[in-house]
This record gives C-alpha cells, sequence and structure tokens, in this order.
C-alpha cells in the first residue's frame, strides 16, 4: 500500500511541476520544431518515469532534472532564434524529396528513406498522382510534409525558402 501511495504522491507531483515548468517556458517545451527539440521531449518522458516507477528517486530532485532540461532547451532555441551561426552548426536543415512531381532520389538517399517510406506519406497525404506533388519535404524534426493539389496552385516561395535544394 506504501508504493501505491508513493506512486500517486510522484504522479501529482512532478505532473504539477511539468504544468508549471511549461506554463513558465511556453508551449515551446513539448514541441518537436528541431532534433533538439525532440531530444528533451525523450529526456522530459524518461525523468517523469523514472521518477514515477523508481521509488528510490527524490521528487525534487526530478524536478530540477525537468527545469535544467527545460531551461537548456529554452536557451538553445533563443540562440538559434538569435545566431545564424549557431542555427547552422546545431540544426538540420529540411531536405526537398519531390518537387513538381520529380522524385529526388539522392536526397532520398542522404535522409535515408526508401522510396515506400516516401510513397507512405504521398498515400497518408491522399495524393493520387505524383503530378499533383508541388514538394514533399523532409522536416528537420523527421516529419514528412506534402504539398499537392489537383489545381496545380503555385507554393508560395516563403513556405519552401528555408528547404536545403530548392530553387525559386
Amino acid at each position: 500500500m506504501d508504493i501505491a501511495i508513493l506512486v500517486i504522491v510522484s504522479v501529482i507531483g512532478i505532473f504539477t511541476a511539468i504544468t508549471i515548468i511549461t506554463r513558465i517556458f511556453g508551449l515551446r517545451t513539448f514541441a518537436k520544431m528541431s532534433s533538439f527539440d525532440f531530444a528533451s521531449t525523450i529526456a522530459v518522458g524518461s525523468i517523469l518515469a523514472s521518477i514515477i516507477i523508481n521509488k528510490d528517486q527524490n521528487i525534487l530532485k526530478g524536478i530540477l532534472a525537468l527545469f535544467c532540461i527545460i531551461g537548456f532547451q529554452t536557451l538553445f532555441s533563443f540562440l538559434v532564434r538569435k545566431s545564424d551561426w549557431f542555427k547552422k552548426l546545431l540544426t538540420n536543415k529540411p531536405q526537398l524529396l519531390m518537387k513538381d512531381g520529380e522524385i529526388f532520389y539522392d536526397n532520398l538517399k542522404n535522409c535515408n528513406l526508401a522510396l515506400s517510406d516516401l510513397m507512405g506519406k504521398l498515400r497518408e497525404a491522399n495524393v493520387h498522382k505524383l503530378s499533383e506533388v508541388q514538394a514533399v519535404v523532409f522536416e528537420s524534426t523527421g516529419d514528412i510534409s506534402v504539398l499537392h493539389s489537383a489545381n496545380k496552385n503555385d507554393v508560395d516561395s516563403i513556405i519552401l525558402g528555408d528547404v536545403k535544394e530548392y530553387k525559386k
């Protein structure tokens, strides 16, 4: 019974702390905007699980660890916003996988993706013909964005402006 109470108290304490920390540092805390954000989210999840499951973990130590990870993530995102050098050094640039119906096989290979991965994403986006695809981007987060239309609307250049190998 003591273990059950400890788990319940741990869950309440740590989730209260993570809610407060998220309110302090903002919604980006759990956004997957970069690989660093993704790593931070995994670390936060690991700390949460460790504190809740491991009866030898100190809740205050866990809260401090969460505060440090999220604080570091906030500092990282600030530096990326303020310094082009820092952004170039530590963030991945989105990669163009398709443009105007043409598949860029070399970029698929560079991103360690198979053609079947791309086709799966096109199916998820309800693409019926490759000619409908204006662009497919392998985002810096690992997500794949598909821009398509049967009407062949032009894509505003700002949408693809930061994508590697995109030619306006």
